[in-house]
């Protein structure tokens, strides 16, 4: 099997034709967003374990192919996200304090605290609502490619999911209906080799997740997600192709999660630390600064600044974020029907008397 697509070599350079590729601009936007985006991983992983925050998944190690699909997007195109990919928002300059106010649950959460954290959905960025069960985004982002076919208004969509996930029907449902009507709709998978801690070579008997393409009809691509440029490359093709109505693609992006699957996971029951190191070489964040170095955009100082710029901001913007109330009791009730009935205000007055008595009663707990 031949080695995935890359444009970046070991010392960050890359062929003279692929250096306007991302402008100046946009190559030093993503990195003052990476260090932003590690700035979070840390700082999020350590309020979950304070108390703080219920729940966090980090991306440390797969923001290439993260950043890079975003950036080969309109705005007007949707990306159906997995849970992983907080880069897409913060590409799209989400703000911060709207993705805060998400993770806690606090009455400023435009969901009002009913999706766990990580399950985000703002429409103002095209952001549609994340689903907890793997794969359920897949359909969605086929269904959104059909519509936007049907009623030709040129966007395209974008839908991430794991390798695993790839074991689910859903893709299969959402690939092959994208590739019989060849809807605009690519298909990113982030291939970090666990889905959880099951590996991939349990998952699947074939040579690459990527191979599956030629099967639903639709280009099957295999590249190196840890390389910005070849990722930002891959997509605007796809994109293009899509747009111009040539149809879906498929993207088997590889790449690895250096932390944990999430808060609660502890990947050294099922994974080697040499393992790990050898996939920090190639770490998609110091790629990039090493080939932002080479363009004359990047140096320590710059790091530097950046960091402390986002360490002030995050910090500021998260003490504003925890002062806002939980959201209001009687919100469970809101939005629940169209119309509410009589059978829906009997349960709310209820259970709103009970719970004014209950800061007064000696609850059992055991």
């Amino acid at each position: 099997m031949s080695a995935p697509f890359s444009l970046l070599n070991e010392d960050g350079s890359c062929a003279p034709e692929f250096r306007s590729l991302i402008s100046d601009e946009d190559i030093a936007a993503v990195l003052d967003l990476l260090v932003l985006n590690r700035i979070l991983d840390r700082r999020l992983q350590m309020l979950q374990r304070q108390g703080r925050l219920g729940f966090w998944m980090t991306s440390r190690g797969e923001e290439a192919t993260i950043y890079g699909a975003a950036m080969a997007l309109e705005l007007a195109d949707p990306i159906f996200l997995s849970y992983r990919e907080l880069g897409c928002l913060l590409w799209r300059r989400v703000p911060l304090a709207l993705i805060f106010n998400q993770l806690i649950g606090n009455s400023q959460d435009s969901s009002l605290g009913r999706q766990m954290p990580v399950h985000y959905c703002f429409r103002e960025w095209g952001i549609p609502s994340v689903s907890a069960p793997v794969g359920t985004q897949l359909p969605h982002a086929t269904g959104f490619g059909y519509a936007a076919k049907l009623r030709a208004t040129g966007q395209v969509a974008v839908a991430f999911c794991g390798e695993g996930t790839a074991s689910q029907g859903d893709f299969h449902t959402a690939l092959n209906f994208a590739g019989v009507f060849q809807t605009p709709s690519i298909f990113v998978i982030r291939n970090n080799g666990y889905a959880i801690s099951t590996p991939e070579s349990v998952q699947t008997a074939a040579k690459s997740l990527a191979a599956r393409g030629e099967g639903y009809g639709m280009p099957g691509l295999r590249i190196d997600g840890n390389d910005l440029l070849a990722v930002v490359h891959t997509l605007r093709e796809a994109v293009a192709r899509a747009r111009s109505g040539g149809g879906p693609t498929l993207v088997e992006a590889m790449t690895y999660r250096l932390g944990a699957h999430s808060t609660a996971d502890d990947p050294s029951a099922y994974r080697t630390e040499e393992e790990t190191k050898e996939w920090e070489r190639v770490d998609p964040f110091e790629r990039l600064k090493r080939h932002a170095k080479w363009r004359g955009l990047w140096d320590d100082a710059r790091e530097e600044a950046s960091r402390a710029a986002w360490e002030t901001r995050v910090t500021e913007t998260l003490a504003q974020c925890e002062k806002h109330p939980p959201p209001p009791v009687e919100s469970l009730f809101e939005d629940v029907l169209a119309t509410p009935g009589a059978q829906l205000a009997e349960q709310r007055d209820e259970y709103l008397a009970w719970h004014r008595r209950r800061p007064r009663e000696k609850l059992d707990v055991p």
